[in-house]
C-alpha cells in the first residue's frame, strides 16, 4: 500500500525515538508514531487542519516535502472501537483516542486505521482528465498510524518543496471554529 506525508522537507519523514510531539492517537512519551494518509489530499489536510491555515495567502507560504510511502499490506490494521464524532473531533476528543490506541498496542496491535479527521466524508479525490482536467469520484480519507520504528520502509519524495491546492482549504475539517473579527 502506498500512502502519504508531509514533513519539513530537511528532516527525515518518519520519526525515530519517543521524542515526538504529542497527537491524537498519541501522548507524550509513546512514540515513535507514524501518521500516514492514504491520499495525497489527506495529507495536505491534515497540515491544514493542525496549522490552522485557513487562508489562501498562508497556503502559498508553505513549503513542505510530501512523501509517498510503502507500507507493508500484511500487518493487520485495526479500527479503533470509538465513535465517528470522537475520531474525527477536535483537540477535545485527543483523550479519548490516546487510550483507545493504548488499549490497541496493549495487545500488540501495531497499526491502526481511522477515518481522517481533517478530511469529512468523501472530501479526497483524485483526477481524471476528460476534455480537461475534472475531479475523480470523491472518497473517504482515511488515517493510518504504525506504531514503533520503521527502518525498513522506503519512501520517495513527491514534492521536496510543495504545497497544497488552495481548494483543499475548503474541504479541510477544521480543529477550531473561525475567529471573527467584532468591528467596533
Amino acid at each position: 500500500m502506498i500512502v502519504f506525508r508531509h514533513a519539513d522537507p530537511r528532516l527525515p519523514f518518519l520519526w525515530e525515538d519517543a521524542a515526538q510531539p504529542a497527537a491524537r492517537w498519541h501522548a507524550e512519551g509513546e512514540g515513535p508514531a507514524q501518521y500516514f494518509s492514504d491520499t495525497p489530499d489527506g495529507a495536505w489536510a491534515e497540515l491544514l487542519r493542525h496549522e490552522e491555515i485557513r487562508d489562501p495567502a498562508d497556503v502559498a507560504t508553505l513549503r513542505r516535502a510530501l512523501w509517498a510511502v510503502e507500507i507493508p499490506d500484511a500487518e493487520p490494521a485495526v479500527a479503533p472501537d470509538l465513535p465517528l464524532k470522537t475520531v474525527t473531533g477536535g483537540l477535545s476528543s485527543y483523550a479519548a483516542c490516546r487510550e483507545a490506541a493504548r488499549a490497541l498496542r496493549a495487545r500488540a496491535l501495531v497499526r491502526l486505521e481511522a477515518p481522517s479527521a481533517a478530511l469529512g466524508p468523501g472530501g479526497a479525490h483524485g483526477y481524471r482528465v476528460d476534455a480537461g482536467l475534472k475531479a475523480g469520484p470523491p472518497r473517504d480519507a482515511r488515517t493510518i498510524v504504525l506504531y514503533g520504528r520503521r527502518p525498513s520502509l522506503v519512501g520517495w519524495r513527491a514534492a521536496y518543496e510543495g504545497r497544497p491546492a488552495d481548494e483543499i482549504l475548503g474541504r479541510v475539517r477544521h480543529l477550531k471554529p473561525p475567529r471573527h473579527h467584532v468591528v467596533s
